[in-house]
Formats: C-alpha cells, sequence, structure tokens
C-alpha cells in the first residue's frame, strides 16, 4: 500500500481499523469502534440531542482553554490559551483557531492558526452518543492543499479534548461535508482520535502489521519556549501497548524531524504494572540526572503519554522500586500523577 494513500485513508478509518491489529489505541485489546456514516438530512437531526450537551465554562471557573496550532516545523500541537470565558467553550476553542482571527495575538512566535480566514463555526452540536456535529462557513474550503490533513488533525483533536466528545462529523453550510476538497480525503465515516496526529511509521514496522502509539516529544520556538509535541508513530504490532509507548519514548523521535529527546536512551524499563486507574512504571536509575532527580519534562512526557494511549487516568513513577518523590525542577510525584487538564501554556 502506498504511503500517501494510507495517510489519506487513516483519516477516516482511524489507524487501528486500517492496520487491522485488533487492538485499540487505548490498550485494551478491543477494536477501535468508528461509527458508520451518520444519517443525514431529518433523520439525522432527530439523532441530535434537542438539549445538545453544553460544555460550561463555569463549571471549572476558568478562562484556560485548549487549541490546535501549527508550529514553525510543520507540527500540529496543543496550545493552552487564556481566551474569554463563554458558554460553549468547544466552539470557542475552534473561533480562536482561524487564520486572521483573535487568536493571533495570543500565539508565541513561529505558530500560526489552522483553520482558513473568514472561516465561521455556524453552529456546534454534540449528541448524546458523542458525536460533535461542527457546521462551518464556505470559507473553511479555502485552505493549503498541505494543510488538509493537518486541519482535520487539529479539530478532531481539539474537540474530542472535551470528554463529551468521542468523533466528530463535519458540514459546511449546513450540508454534510462527504470529502475534503483539496487533496480529497474522504469523510465517509465520523473523525475520531485514533486516526492519529502527525503521524510517522518506524522503520522496522509495516502499514499493514503496526500499532499505532501516540508519543510527546519536546519542541522549542526561536524564543526558548518550550512545548510537547504528540506524534503518533506506527511501531512493531503489539498487545502490550503501554511498553511500546515507553521503549518509544527511549527511543525518542525521528532526528531528521527536528524534535527533542525527553527520555536518555541509556534508559531500562524494569517493569510496567497496571491496577485499577492507575499504571506504575518502574525505571533504572538511568532515568536520573546527576543531582539524583528526574528531568520534569521526562516525567511529564511519560505522564502524557501513558494517559493518552492506555487510558489509565494516573501514572506512578519508580526508580529502581522506589517512588520518584520529585523532579529537577522540584514538582512533587510521590503520589500517582493525573493527565493535566491543560497542555502547553503559552508564553507571548
Amino acid at each position: 500500500m502506498k504511503h500517501q494513500h494510507w495517510i489519506r485513508s487513516a483519516a477516516i478509518a482511524g489507524v487501528i481499523t486500517l492496520l487491522t491489529t485488533g487492538c485499540s489505541v487505548l490498550g485494551t485489546g478491543k477494536k477501535s469502534d468508528i461509527d458508520a456514516p451518520p444519517t443525514t438530512g431529518a433523520e439525522a437531526e432527530a439523532k441530535t440531542t434537542s438539549a445538545a450537551v453544553t460544555i460550561d465554562m463555569m463549571e471549572e471557573n476558568s478562562s484556560q482553554m485548549t487549541v490546535y496550532v501549527k508550529d514553525a516545523k510543520g507540527f500540529v500541537a496543543p496550545l493552552s490559551l487564556g481566551l474569554p470565558k463563554s458558554v460553549s467553550v468547544a466552539k470557542t476553542t475552534l473561533e480562536y483557531m482561524v487564520v486572521g482571527g483573535p487568536v493571533a495575538s495570543l500565539l508565541p512566535s513561529g505558530f500560526q492558526a489552522l483553520l482558513p480566514k473568514g472561516t465561521k463555526i455556524v453552529s456546534l452540536n454534540i449528541t448524546s452518543d458523542k458525536r460533535a456535529i461542527v457546521d462551518f462557513s464556505k470559507e473553511f474550503l479555502n485552505y493549503d492543499k498541505q494543510d488538509e490533513r493537518k486541519i482535520l488533525e487539529a479539530v478532531t483533536w481539539n474537540l474530542t479534548n472535551f470528554s463529551s466528545v468521542e468523533k466528530v462529523q463535519l458540514r459546511v453550510e449546513g450540508k454534510d461535508l462527504k470529502e475534503m476538497p483539496q487533496a480529497k480525503t474522504p469523510l465517509d465515516a465520523p473523525l475520531a482520535r485514533s486516526m492519529g496526529i502527525n503521524i510517522e511509521k518506524a522503520e522496522d514496522a509495516e502499514f499493514g502489521q503496526s500499532t499505532p502509539v501516540t508519543l510527546y516529544f519536546l519542541n522549542q520556538n526561536d524564543q526558548n519556549y518550550k512545548y510537547y509535541v504528540p506524534v503518533t508513530r506506527l511501531v512493531k504490532r503489539t498487545d502490550d501497548v503501554a511498553t511500546a509507548v515507553v521503549n518509544q519514548l527511549i527511543k525518542g523521535p525521528d532526528q531528521k524531524k527536528g524534535l527533542a529527546a525527553v527520555l536518555n536512551k541509556t534508559t531500562e524499563v524494569k517493569s510496567i504494572k497496571p491496577s485499577e486507574g492507575l499504571i506504575t512504571v518502574d525505571f533504572s536509575n538511568k532515568l536520573l540526572g546527576a543531582d539524583q532527580k528526574a528531568s520534569a519534562d521526562a516525567l511529564q512526557s511519560v505522564i502524557l503519554s501513558l494517559t493518552e494511549n492506555t487510558g489509565y487516568k494516573q501514572v506512578q513513577i519508580k526508580v529502581d522500586g522506589a517512588v520518584v518523590k520529585s523532579s529537577a525542577s522540584d514538582q512533587n510525584y510521590t503520589k500517582p500523577v493525573s493527565r493535566p487538564a491543560h497542555i502547553n501554556p503559552a508564553k507571548l
């Protein structure tokens, strides 16, 4: 199968379904379920809850929101911004992903929005089956061909950040979008997070016999702002997703792409033990620096990557059987750590 054709197909059905691995991104051993294409017209509207789920900013009493934008190297990355409070946070985040919109003054150097200039979010409804139906204005179709998949990734990963959304369906001016107009990516099924983001393939993996794992590596702009970039890497087929994730973090990023490693290549994994809601990783002392503390960047990357791929809510990190008590930045890791609500707080 040609690489370009696979990337095009993965945008719809999701990496798992395409690769027929029999295991999901969450590492549960179940196949990733992607719904059949939604019914159009009146029948589809009838299935949309009359009181569509609204994600209310007041519930968390915070104006921090995550948007997905493009960095200077072309990666799609999340940024946490302080945005105006609104009734529908999901709709607001999309509005702040439009080129030339109000987000421009909030983005760090090197970052840019991905949704085409002038795009308006006509409506955003979230159904009872956790499907976000987004209706864009016609300007959404005016983009550069090379950004097509990046736009799909940004919209999908942005909306599936919310616990009430698992799938995304796109419309333009009230009509279901059947394919993207430039590179002709088909949209005959709702998009899901399993489509991956910033996709790449390990050298020893084959497209038809692979498991996707999403890894968080570091990048830095020209003003020394460090941030995490999620990369979905296809690796040799495995049912042990957690081990694959940690091993790939140790292997590090593709050096040709300019991302920075988070773990020392000499680091060893002694054990990975899952329990209810928690996964514990025991590393060798190579995880520690000269000060006998672990890098905060490394610990955060492990937490982000494992919670992204395994479905476990918390991560406990040990070294030689002992709980890591603090990082080099003196953050406390004595207790199991949950995934942060917001990634990459922006610094202007």
